[in-house]
């Protein structure tokens, strides 16, 4: 299997303030979107500067009833949707730490981490179905295709780049393409991070998103996916994984530094919330505008994980507190997934357009998502069981017997075998990997070359069925 550089150290499995900023950001963006579907998208950030953009506010608290003093509590959902970077570069950073001091093998590293992605999608998507068909039925309301059930249930087997048949669904699972892109192009990545150094990859990483990204807006005719404007191509450009890169590498650099430094300094606790202030609000300038579209993206997640960072490091001191964010952080993920469902139908068929109701109802709605996506995230492991159970079974029935002798067959020592399909190999030794006890490796000699083989790739001398030159080596040959 390829190997790629090893990591240094391992880190604590869990890490209470990345925990509190991940649930942080997920309810984050369930009031967001609370916000946005009860004033029939009031506002989204255009390009026409910052004063015309808090005029914009002021207008779109008014349907909320917020005015004055009041007018604080909605300002900061209108930007709820900064988080979803937030994710992106905690997406990073986590990858990194997931690979401890491993050496990162291909096969393992994409099946671990793209079944963490997809697993729980499916689960969510497996009970979610029924319950909004059996609701829209009921209310007569909104009732999802079929079309759009079998693209989700096959996702991401079949799907468009921007997940156009999700989207009818649930807006926000246009992420989950992104961060797949994402992890698809990260054994690159660490190989470069380890190959270049960190700083050298930033500025390659930062020059490819900050080119595609004037290329996008001037060229394409794109927008970012958190504006409603009428543009050539939409918000489609902008959904590529080339969007986002720097941020996802300045997740990963921090990752990094985190497992050669044995933690993230916070030394000086001020100054790096009064950098992430500082980086935060030039981000923000940077959304009111074509040109700031360019940077705002990445300004805008540093600046907040930074301050983030600070706060739930200090509130992390509390053992009550770090235990309820490492809790409630576990279930980030399924929140996001499901939190949409949630808000879209309370908001639809049960708030309407009455205020008491809608303020009466988001604390309720933050709490019923979370219940969800607990009950969501202890059915994914018995899906998987069930579902890998079947298959194994399957599969057995299937196998033809003369098949099932052979993989059920342990060559031995000095034993007379074949290697695709030509006899003459003999084999000199015999050992079971560690990793998976059902695995034996052994290595066999014709007198010219010597072999580590799986033992799937041999077969007995004296067997009638030949391999038939299909067989593969699994492991490095040596003369």
């Amino acid at each position: 299997m390829t190997e790629l550089p090893k990591m240094s150290s391992a880190p604590p499995s869990k890490l209470a303030w990345l925990e509190g900023i991940r649930i942080l950001a997920a309810v984050a963006i369930l009031l967001y979107h609370a916000q946005l579907y009860f004033t029939d998208y009031a506002y989204t950030p255009q390009p026409t500067g910052l004063l015309d953009n808090l005029q914009r506010i002021e207008a779109a608290n008014a349907r909320l009833g917020a005015t004055g003093f009041a007018a604080l509590f909605p300002l900061p959902l209108w930007f709820g949707f900064q988080f979803v970077d937030v994710f992106v570069l905690l997406s990073g950073f986590v990858t990194v730490l997931g690979i401890k001091d491993r050496p990162l093998q291909l096969k393992s590293f994409y099946q671990r981490r793209i079944l963490r992605i997809l697993l729980p999608f499916w689960t969510v998507v497996g009970l979610s179905y029924p319950i909004l068909w059996a609701i829209g039925h009921f209310t007569q309301s909104y009732v999802p295709q079929p079309w759009s059930i079998f693209v989700a249930i096959t996702f991401p087997l079949l799907y468009q780049y921007d997940a156009e048949f999700l989207l009818p669904v649930s807006g926000p699972w246009w992420f989950i393409p992104l961060i797949l892109s994402l992890i698809l192009v990260f054994p690159l990545l660490w190989l470069l991070l380890n190959r270049w150094g960190a700083r050298n990859l930033l500025l390659v990483s930062l020059g490819l998103t900050l080119a595609y990204r004037t290329i996008a807006i001037f060229y394409l005719g794109g927008h970012p996916t958190y504006v409603s404007l009428p543009t050539p191509a939409g918000w489609s450009p902008f959904l590529s994984f080339l969007a986002h890169l720097a941020t996802f590498v300045c997740g990963m650099v921090a990752g990094k530094l985190y497992l050669s430094k044995g933690g993230l300094s916070t030394q000086f606790p001020c100054r790096i919330f009064v950098g992430g202030i500082l980086c935060y609000a030039l981000g923000f300038y940077c959304q009111f505008s074509r040109i700031g579209w360019i940077f705002a993206d990445l300004l805008l997640p540093i600046g907040l994980v930074l301050c983030c960072m600070v706060l739930f490091q200090a509130l992390e001191q509390q053992p009550q507190i770090r235990q309820a964010m490492i809790i409630l952080g576990s279930h980030s993920y399924s929140y996001f997934l499901i939190h949409n469902f949630v808000v879209d139908r309370t908001i639809s068929l049960g708030i309407g357009k009455n205020l008491w109701l809608y303020y009466s109802m988001l604390p309720i709605m933050a709490v019923t998502t979370l219940i969800f996506s607990v009950l969501a995230d202890y059915t994914t492991p018995l899906i998987r069981r069930i579902v890998s159970a079947i298959l194994r079974d399957l599969d057995y029935v299937l196998t033809t017997s003369s098949e099932r002798r052979r993989s059920a067959w342990i060559p031995k020592v000095g034993e007379q075998v074949r290697y695709r399909g030509e006899s003459g190999w003999t084999v000199l030794k015999v050992k079971r990997l560690l990793e998976s006890k059902k695995i034996c490796l052994c290595q066999v000699s014709n007198n010219h070359w010597t072999h580590w083989l799986s033992a799937a790739d041999l077969e007995p001398e004296s067997s009638r069925f030949s391999a038939g030159g299909s067989g593969r080596s699994t492991a490095q040959s040596v003369r």
